[in-house]
């Protein structure tokens, strides 16, 4: 589809809501780049030797770190691309480029089955590492930025995964760029 190669489009939401399966499958139908900061995140931290918890912690003590991230989503932005993570759409209205930005929700139980489910990893564990993981991310996003990572007035639309198929989230972003309802 050649009509969306005019629009950058953000999708954040917390760990386990389903940003990264509405962002893929928004991807396939229409024709945009997908460039997701967890990947990029995931390889940074690989770069360094740590794992995804271990630079997160490390992420806490040293600015940089995030800094960097952040740079390379804003330089990214172009149109025709979608931009999946948590930050990019604060990270775009700070740098003043143009988006439609997306906020999934779903509550912290639903989250945490889908993590386990897709990391095939323990409940109780699971739980733990995600709140500490978003207690971390809140932490630093406060103080590096001054962004509350829950604040979701700068999001032109919020859908919940939980009431929605990732069709319907795809079908309503698309609705919403196109016909510029939220």
């Amino acid at each position: 589809m050649n009509d969306f190669e005019e629009f950058i489009i953000t999708i954040s939401g917390l760990p386990g809501s389903g940003t990264s399966t509405a962002a893929k499958l928004l991807s396939q139908k229409t024709g945009m780049n997908l460039i997701s900061t967890g990947e990029i995140f995931r390889e940074l931290a690989k770069e360094r030797g740590y794992t995804v918890e271990e630079f997160g912690e490390v992420a806490e003590n040293d600015e940089n770190i995030d800094i960097e991230l952040d740079k390379r989503i804003v330089k990214k932005a172009k149109p025709g691309c979608i931009l999946e993570g948590r930050l990019t759409g604060h990270m775009l209205s700070k740098s003043n480029k143009i988006a439609y930005k997306v906020w999934i929700e779903a509550d912290l139980d639903t989250r945490i089955k889908r993590i386990v489910d897709r990391e095939d990893m323990d409940l109780e564990r699971t739980r733990n590492l995600v709140k500490k993981r978003e207690k971390s991310e809140r932490k630093r996003y406060r103080e590096y930025y001054d962004i509350d990572l829950l604040d979701t007035g700068i999001y032109d639309i919020v859908i919940d995964s939980v009431e929605n198929s990732p069709e319907e989230i795809v079908s309503k972003i698309i609705d919403g760029v196109l016909n510029g309802s939220h």
